[in-house]
Formats: structure tokens, sequence, C-alpha cells
């Protein structure tokens, strides 16, 4: 199985504050990697970094082969490498179908229409509301629009900041659901999520996060089974 992200000793800061101390972790191709960790314990940080959004004062993030320090964040998208940001972040004043096409800037304009009506066929929510503005879509819908603006643009390794946050039970559900129907199509996931439970249950391998640090690691199957995860994350 070959390395599609190797994250080695990043170290990024917020004026003194040292966000991120030596993270190292890697992505196979393939695989759905889960980050997990309180809040504020720095993953999010970590995906911005890989994405280009923040840079780290050591180490390197080499990606499909090719070193993306002091690459742009535009650019790191064009390498084949898409963020869903936490809290979706979609474009309100625009309809569904525009939202999508915005997501397709790095691709040949052939290539629009196929992926739109690939989005389509994997949301269908998306294309009955796809003349709706989507400021007034419901947080399930703006999460699945973020997802499918993101594979606009064919990622290599697709990550996805918290997919869950601040949706019911049930639309959780049906967002884990898509995650694993999207690994099954084989797309290369590295997921970062507050739901401890919902993350390890889909991932590959899963790493935790502490205060900036890489505290423990393993498989899903794993990390679900720690008495001490359970006992921090799971309340087990």
């Amino acid at each position: 199985m070959s390395t599609i992200l190797k994250v080695e000793d990043i170290n990024v800061y917020y004026g003194a504050i040292h966000a991120i101390k030596g993270v190292s972790f890697e992505v196979n191709q393939g695989e759905i990697v889960t980050l997990i960790g309180a809040n504020g314990a720095g993953k999010s940080t970590v995906l911005n970094t890989v994405s280009g959004l923040l840079t780290s004062k050591t180490g390197s993030i080499v990606f499909d082969g090719q070193n993306l320090h002091g690459v742009a964040p535009h650019k790191v998208v064009a390498r084949g490498l898409a963020q869903v940001p936490e809290g979706r972040r979609v474009f309100l004043q625009m309809s569904v179908e525009e939202n999508l096409e915005m997501g397709a800037y790095t691709r040949p304009s052939s290539e629009i229409a196929p992926g739109i009506a690939d989005v389509y066929e994997r949301f269908p929510r998306l294309k009955e509301r796809r003349t709706q503005v989507a400021g007034t879509l419901s947080g399930g819908e703006q999460q699945m629009l973020a997802m499918g603006r993101a594979l606009m643009s064919k990622p290599k390794l697709l990550m996805l900041d918290e997919p869950s946050m601040g949706l019911a039970p049930i639309l959780v559900e049906q967002i884990f659901d898509i995650i694993k129907e999207l690994h099954k199509a084989g797309t290369t996931i590295l997921l970062v999520e507050q739901n401890a439970q919902a993350a390890l249950s889909v991932a590959d391998r899963g790493y935790v996060l502490e205060t900036g640090k890489i505290v423990t690691s393993g498989t899903g199957t794993e990390l679900l089974a720690s008495p001490e995860i359970k006992r921090a994350y799971l309340g087990g």
C-alpha cells in the first residue's frame, strides 16, 4: 500500500502559542485515517497546515511524492488534496449548483458537467435542491454540499474537518454512511472528528491528539477497544 500523505515533525505556532508539537503521521492510498481528540487539541490546525493555510516551523509534508512546503493553498488543491472545512463554509448567496461549479475551478471545463452529475448521483438531495440558494439549506444539506463541492476537484485525498459538528444524530449517521460509501468507491480520506465513536467505527487507523501532540495511534478497532480511549473519549 503506497503512502499518499506523510507528515513529519510539524510544529505550528499562533504567535507565542505552540499549538502543534512535533506531529508525525501518514495516510496510505485507499485508507480512512482519523485524528481524534478533545476540542482545542489541534486537529483542525493540523489539517490547515497540510492544506497550506498555516505554515509549520519544522519538518515536512509530502503529498503524492511532492513536498508541500511553501505551496499556495489553491495549488495544493490543484495537486489533488481537497479540504471540507469545519463549519462547512458554503457560499451562502449562491445556488447549490453554483457552489459545485466553484469546487471545480482547478479542473478543465469539460469535466464540470460530468462532475456535477456524479455528485448528484451520490447526493440525490442536492439534485432536488440544485437551484436553491445554499443559505436556505439545512445543516445536513450544507454538509453534503460542502463534501460535494470538494469532490468536484477530483481529489486524491479528501480531508474532512468535523463533518458531524452541529448535526442531529440522524444526520450524523447519514454523513458517516456517505463517508463509508466514498471510501468503498476508492476515495482516500483524512477525517478530523470530535465524535470519536463514529470516527473510529469507520477508520482503518486513528491517531489521538492531546494538546498538540499525538499521544497514541492504532487501528480503528484497537482504539475503540482501548480502556484509556473509552474513558477519555467514548464515555466508557
